[in-house]
């Protein structure tokens, strides 16, 4: 780890974790790694001596041993659930609504605005909530009542063309990272919180922390807390939690542990092969209604995030990742 803390130590704060991880894995590999947009970690080359492969940040992927068409299917959760259901593997389930009129000729019938209110009445006014080709945890949340469900369509719409809505199911929440059909690691998933300081209330610290969400670009938590709840103070060093979204670019947090059953790893497996990833991260509900084998995928991420691995001390699974992309691309043993 030693190196990979002396070369993040080296750029700013602004520079992309998988970019760092690139030129760590290219100094344990000898292979050479080269910045091509003036230091911004955006956009860089892996060399061999007899290949090179560029790689973007933002909405590139970082993973080319994934195919185009097999990683553009997991970014539509629509689709990923359509596909997933027909291998046999339990989904969530749900439909897909459009926010905007544009293009309504283009497409087939029973999915606009007012057809979402047909269907969260059908789930009994209760469905979580999320764009369909959203990332990162953003504008995903529970929904209680029509008026909120409204007033959503009118905040996410600013961003997105399009939601998934899905019955709201809770469980135990965890992460599968998977190389090639194999789970390389595993992480529970925990919400975020907002500890006390024994002077502010939970409502100010809810504030405090969606003005840090607002600045990386995500919306702010949603939850159901009542107006008495949120005026409490809490005593130094209470946690609060922020139910929904888990994501640790949302402030939730992820601990190694085991796969939590031989159902989820091979619901992982089943679903990556249906899929045709060979990296993916899946993300997937177990002990749902307190049955400890009953687990449905929650959705499936082709470009997953690894800083997980950074903050737990394993940049021997950072190296493994990267060993793989390298290999698949012919940079080593060239």
């Amino acid at each position: 780890m030693q190196d990979l803390a002396k070369i993040r130590s080296e750029k700013p704060g602004s520079y992309p974790d998988q970019t760092v991880y690139a030129e760590y894995a290219c100094r344990e590999f000898d292979l050479a790694f080269e910045d091509i947009d003036g230091g911004t970690g955006l956009a860089f080359s892996v060399a061999s001596k007899a290949r090179r492969i560029h790689f973007g940040a933002g909405r590139c992927s970082w993973y080319p041993q994934n195919n185009a068409t097999a990683t553009t299917l997991a970014s539509d959760k629509y689709f990923t659930n359509l596909i997933l259901e027909r291998a046999g593997v339990a989904t969530l389930g749900g439909d897909y609504f459009f926010l905007h009129d544009r293009h309504r000729a283009r497409r087939a019938e029973g999915h606009e605005i007012e057809d979402a209110l047909k269907y969260f009445a059908k789930l009994g006014a209760t469905a979580f909530v999320k764009p369909l080709l959203g990332s990162r945890g953003d504008f995903a949340q529970a929904v209680y009542d029509e008026a909120t469900l409204k007033n959503y369509f009118l905040s996410v719409s600013r961003y997105y063309d399009s939601i998934l809505m899905q019955p709201l199911v809770s469980g135990d929440e965890y992460r599968l990272f998977l190389l090639d059909g194999e789970v390389l690691y595993a992480a529970r998933k925990y919400p975020p919180v907002v500890l006390g300081d024994g002077m502010r209330s939970i409502r100010d610290l809810v504030s405090e922390h969606n003005a840090v969400l607002q600045a990386r670009g995500l919306s702010p938590a949603a939850g159901a807390a009542d107006e008495q709840a949120l005026g409490r103070v809490l005593s130094k060093g209470e946690r609060w939690e922020l139910p929904g979204r888990m994501n640790l670019s949302a402030g939730g947090t992820m601990a190694l542990e085991a796969s939590p059953s031989m159902a989820a790893t091979a619901a992982a497996r089943n679903a990556v092969r249906a899929l045709g990833l060979r990296v993916a991260a899946m993300d997937l509900f177990t002990n749902i209604k307190g049955r400890a084998e009953a687990t449905a995928v929650i959705e499936v991420n082709s470009n997953p995030s690894i800083r997980l691995l950074e903050d737990c001390a394993r940049a021997d699974l950072i190296l493994k990742i990267w060993h793989h992309t390298f290999s698949a691309m012919g940079l080593l043993g060239v």
